[in-house]
C-alpha cells in the first residue's frame, strides 16, 4: 500500500480535497513530547490516506522524504464525516537550538475506484495537501508573535539589475511568514504574494508592478501570519 500511494504522487492534480487538515500549520515544541494534526474527511466517500514529513521545499514523496520524525499512523483509511488525529514525535536526531527549523508535512488522499459499468476511460486524481511544520526549540528568546515588528526593510535594485524588490531581514530565531508583501508610495500600494523569511536571514521580494523608484516616502506593508494562521497586517519605513 505504501508503494501504491508514493506513486500515485507522481499524478496528483488540481481538484477538491475530500480531507481537510485542521489548521495551516503545524508547531513542534520539545517540552510537550509530541504535536497532534487532525484530518477530517469532509467527502462523501471514504479515502485512504498517507501522511510525511520532508525539509528542504517539501516536495518529496514519501519515499524519499527524510525528517526526524515519526508519524503515528502513517497510512489509514477516514471514512467520511470522520476525524483522525495523526502523532508527530521526534527522534531526536540534532536539530539547532538556537532557531526554529522548517518542515512540510504532506498529506495524501487517494479515493476509492470509480464504478465504470459503461467501460469507459475514467481519470482519477489523487490529491496532496501540505503545511509547514515548525520545530521550536525550548528556550528561545523573544516572542515569534512579536516576530514581524522586528524586521527591517530596505528597498533593493531587482533580480538582474532590473526593476525593485524588498529586502526583509530576520534578526529573530523565528521565521515569519507573509500572505502579501508589498510597498506603499504616493498614494498607491504595490502588493505581491507573500513567502517567508528564515530566522538570521534575509529575503527578497520582487515588486512586479514598479521598474523604477517611486517617489515620495515609501513604506514596506505586509501581512504576517501568526501560529494560529491568521494574519495580521503591518507598515514599517524603508531603511536608507
Amino acid at each position: 500500500m505504501a508503494g501504491v500511494l508514493a506513486f500515485a504522487c507522481l499524478f496528483t492534480g488540481r481538484s477538491e480535497a475530500s480531507v481537510i487538515i485542521d489548521g495551516t500549520r503545524a508547531i513542534y515544541r520539545p517540552q510537550d513530547q509530541e504535536a497532534t494534526v487532525k484530518l477530517t474527511n469532509m467527502g462523501k466517500k471514504p479515502v485512504m490516506v498517507q501522511a510525511w514529513m520532508d525539509g528542504g521545499a517539501g516536495k518529496a514523496t514519501p519515499d524519499a522524504a527524510k525528517a526526524p520524525f515519526t508519524l503515528t499512523p502513517p497510512i489509514f483509511r477516514l471514512d467520511p464525516g470522520k476525524a483522525q488525529a495523526i502523532r508527530v514525535l521526534y527522534t531526536h536526531e540534532p536539530l539547532p537550538a538556537d532557531k526554529e527549523t522548517l518542515f512540510w508535512l504532506s498529506v495524501l488522499e487517494v479515493p476509492p475506484k470509480a464504478s465504470n459499468p459503461d467501460g469507459r476511460n475514467i481519470l482519477q486524481f489523487s490529491i496532496r495537501t501540505r503545511i509547514k511544520f515548525f520545530f521550536r526549540p525550548s528556550g528561545l528568546p523573544g516572542n515569534p508573535a512579536a516576530a514581524p515588528d522586528q524586521l527591517s526593510w530596505k528597498l533593493v535594485t531587482g533580480e538582474g539589475g532590473k526593476g525593485v524588490a524588498l529586502q526583509a531581514s530576520n534578526p529573530t530565531p523565528y521565521y515569519v511568514n507573509f500572505a502579501h508583501v508589498g510597498l506603499s508610495a504616493a498614494g498607491h500600494r504595490y502588493m505581491q504574494p507573500g513567502g517567508l523569511v528564515a530566522p538570521g536571514e534575509t529575503a527578497v521580494f520582487p515588486i512586479k508592478q514598479l521598474d523604477s523608484r517611486p517617489n515620495g516616502e515609501i513604506k514596506a506593508v505586509f501581512d504576517a501570519i501568526n501560529d494560529l494562521g491568521a494574519i495580521g497586517a503591518y507598515e514599517r519605513p524603508i531603511n536608507p
